[in-house]
């Protein structure tokens, strides 16, 4: 099977720094495929995932190559690639509702009215399982709880049907429960849409739930990748054994009504 994203021997360094943060990266990513990135920080792992995205700042140093097979053109974030950052409390508009946000990507990406993004947008919502959606679409982030934000956020990542779902540490701002309730949601629409998924984040633990494949970066190189259960079971690296000690026996579960 074609791979829906290849990358070959990337390495970014920013000006002024002295180490490079991705050191010659080399992975694919199959149509479907739910890869978790892990790593301490400063390992590279969310500048690898704006590296795919195309929103590194313009001073970045960029070599290697990021090929999308079957795309035929470069990729569209926001479109192709929907984004869900680490703080949806920043990558939110603190004076728009919410669901006027949502809205606002869909008819950046799809040829709808306003009246018609407007209904999608109170879809997406409720497909993200927050209550109300009528209701919730008329708030303002400020009146939301942490984990309603992220909901939002993701509602408004997938609202344009991207092929690939980056989710830059989506949960570390969030409660146990309410983590396992974003992974298991996040799980849930990757499956249902036939999207590619890269999931960041420190814990091994919680990435582990999701994975089809799991990334071990350090100082911005690619030291493991393997199967989940690989990974897991039987790591070759040490510095995964220590990811996997300080995380492990905790793993996700689901849980009862969002947050």
């Amino acid at each position: 099977m074609t791979p829906r994203l290849i990358i070959r021997d990337l390495s970014v360094r920013y000006a002024g720094s002295e180490t490079a943060a991705l050191d010659g990266i080399s992975l694919d990513l199959a149509a479907g495929e739910r890869l978790a990135v892990i790593g301490e920080s400063g390992s590279g792992k969310s500048t690898l995932a704006l590296a795919i995205a195309g929103l590194l700042p313009g001073s970045a140093l960029v070599a290697g190559r990021i090929e999308w097979p079957g795309l035929g053109r470069p990729p569209v974030a926001g479109a192709d690639i929907g984004f869900v950052f680490q703080d949806p409390g920043a990558s939110l508009d603190p004076v728009m509702p919410v669901g006027a946000q949502i809205a606002e990507v869909i008819r950046a990406h799809r040829p709808l009215g306003r009246a018609a993004a407007n209904a999608t947008a109170v879809d997406l919502i409720a497909r993200v399982q927050l209550p109300e959606p009528g209701q919730i679409a008329l708030a303002y982030p400020h009146q939301l709880s942490g984990g309603q934000r992220q909901r939002i956020a993701i509602a408004a990542a997938i609202a344009a049907g991207p092929k690939l779902l980056i989710a830059d540490e989506p949960t570390s701002a969030l409660d146990t429960i309410v983590q396992a309730e974003i992974v298991a949601l996040i799980d849930r629409l990757v499956q249902a849409d036939g999207m590619s998924l890269i999931f960041i984040s420190h814990d091994i633990a919680l990435a582990s739930g999701i994975a089809d494949r799991i990334a071990v970066f350090r100082r911005g190189r690619l030291v493991e990748l393997g199967e989940r259960d690989q990974i897991i079971g039987q790591p070759r690296d040490a510095y995964t054994r220590a990811l996997l000690d300080a995380s492990m026996p905790a793993t996700p579960q689901s849980a009862g009504a969002p947050a």
